[in-house]
């Protein structure tokens, strides 16, 4: 038992230091962004590309929904990442684990601000100006992840899947 789990961690290293990197950059943002900017300052004040430090107490992208409820899901959320990564997913492509350490870093940072604060600090602001993308819900380092992550998630379940068959 001792040896899998050894291998396991190993196995699971690559996940682990993309889950710690994208939850302790996404906390120093949206620190620097907390300690240096006023709520719904914008910098510049004009632009495509803005930081504007904004607050959410819904989900991703700012989506309506109650906070509790959030809580508890992300929580699930992250012991069945962690689950899978260490017990299921013995020979996981390291693109799997990569996004499996997006979505768990994504999913960690955004839980470290629902309990510290009740809401999300966000503070990406893209705004390409043509719909669907005319104005994207201001974001945050985590969102980004977690958005990556599922995607990647997705191509390696989907395409990845398809080609091996």
């Amino acid at each position: 038992m001792v040896s899998i789990l050894k291998n396991n961690w190993r196995q699971g290293l690559l996940f682990s230091i993309i889950a710690l990197m994208i939850a302790i950059t996404d906390q120093v943002s949206k620190a620097l962004v907390r300690a240096n900017m006023y709520l719904g300052e914008s910098i510049p004040d004009e632009g495509k590309f803005r930081l504007t430090y904004s607050t959410n107490s819904g989900s991703v992208f700012g989506l309506p929904l109650d906070s509790t409820f959030l809580l508890i899901m992300g929580i699930i959320v992250l012991f069945a990442l962690l689950w899978l990564n260490f017990f299921y997913l013995k020979s996981a492509s390291k693109f799997m684990r990569i996004g499996l350490g997006l979505v768990m870093g994504g999913a960690i940072g955004n839980l470290i601000d629902r309990i510290r604060f009740g809401e999300v600090t966000d503070f990406i602001d893209v705004n390409l100006g043509f719909w669907p993308l005319d104005p994207w819900p201001i974001f945050n380092i985590a969102d980004a992840a977690l958005t990556t992550g599922v995607f990647i998630l997705i191509y390696c379940f989907v395409v990845l899947a398809a080609k091996s068959k």
